[in-house]
């Protein structure tokens, strides 16, 4: 009777254990610090889903971003990628470049918190660089949609 109770025991430690390792938060994927090169060319496949390395959406980048070096390490590339793209939608309001300025602004919306935090902040630079394409455009839309469903 003493062994089958420290087994239930010993099981239900281990069952925590198990789950409390679940609950972590996920640690920032390496593509999330990856400039503004590497988030251009994973927006070439807007608005089908982007992922940075084949498997992290943009969204998770900001979601999962846990101090202020790794939110200005997500926040360097996607900035950067959105003044090259806002320079192009100018140029070219229903193109690729718009499309994929709305999905950059779509999916960093998915990402950031409501509650004004760094993140948002971030999400406002993005949002301010988009204010000089035309976002009324069915590109800038379409790729805004499809940012904020899977981004």
């Amino acid at each position: 009777m003493l062994r089958r109770t420290l087994s239930v025991i010993c099981v239900g430690l281990a069952l925590a254990a198990v789950a409390g390792c679940r609950e972590e938060d996920p640690a920032l994927a390496p593509a999330c610090r990856e400039g503004p090169d590497d988030v251009l060319r994973a927006l070439r496949a807007a608005p089908a889903d982007v992922r940075m390395d084949g498997d992290t959406p943009l969204s998770e980048c900001l979601e999962n971003a846990e101090d202020g070096g790794q939110l200005a390490d997500v926040g360097t590339g996607y900035v950067a990628a959105a003044q090259r793209l806002a320079d192009r939608a100018q140029r070219e309001p229903d193109g690729a470049a718009a499309e994929q300025l709305g999905y950059l602004v779509g999916a960093m919306r998915r990402g950031s918190q409501p509650d004004q935090g760094p993140g948002y902040e971030l999400v406002r630079r993005v949002e301010g660089e988009a204010t000089r394409a035309d976002r009324r455009s069915a590109a800038f839309r379409r790729g805004l949609r499809a940012g904020a469903r899977a981004g």
